[in-house]
């Protein structure tokens, strides 16, 4: 279990770095989105290209960074649920969605995602509109972002596996389980308290 372990470590590690660079893409969309309205409305000048950026980007975001919302826990689960269950029930309700949803979802959206991005690739796609961009790198980013999903989803299967041998710790309890949000709501509350203990 010990190699299986490091190789969840080595991809937790990979996936944060992928997910750090995709909370960049957020600030360049956001600065050519405003970029674009700011000289199509001061100087009436527009472009299909950097409307296109905006979405190519969005999509990179969503896609490159899916993974990372898997590692960090943030993505849609049904909490009210889980939460009374027991620890090695929720990581068996874990393994068998890994098992049986994720990674075939993941690995049909590979095949038939780089089907679509090679034939974009070969045709030499390009965008109808006038002063588009080429196509292929878009669709380039289904199949690399349903790979780096279900790459962490490897990693989060080990973690499971290791916690119900014993050999690792509950990733669905404690801090570890939190999404950054609860922690942030968490802290605000605490310091909401303290306030007022303070004020009186």
């Amino acid at each position: 279990m010990t190699p299986l372990l490091a190789l969840s470590r080595l991809i937790d590690k990979i996936t944060t770095g992928i997910g750090r660079f995709t909370m960049w893409l957020i600030l360049a969309t956001t600065l050519i989105s405003a970029g674009n309205a700011l000289v199509r409305k001061i100087f009436n000048i527009g472009s299909n290209s950097l409307l296109e950026i905006q979405w190519y980007l969005f999509a990179a975001v969503f896609l490159l960074g899916a993974g990372y919302g898997f590692l960090r826990n943030s993505h849609v689960r049904i909490d009210f649920i889980a939460t009374k269950l027991s620890a090695r029930t929720r990581n068996w309700i874990d393994i068998i969605g890994i098992v049986l949803v994720l990674v075939p979802f993941c690995s049909i959206s590979i095949n038939l995602g780089w089907a679509f991005f090679l034939q974009a690739y070969l045709s030499g796609e390009m965008s109808q509109n006038a002063g588009g961009l080429i196509r292929w790198p878009v669709y380039f980013l289904i199949p690399a972002g349903f790979a780096l999903l279900l790459m962490q989803s490897t990693s989060e299967l080990i973690k499971r596996v290791a916690f119900l041998r014993g050999v690792g710790h509950d990733v669905l309890s404690g801090e570890d389980a939190k999404s950054d949000d609860q922690k942030n709501a968490e802290a605000l509350e605490a310091q909401l308290a303290k306030d007022l203990a303070g004020a009186k």
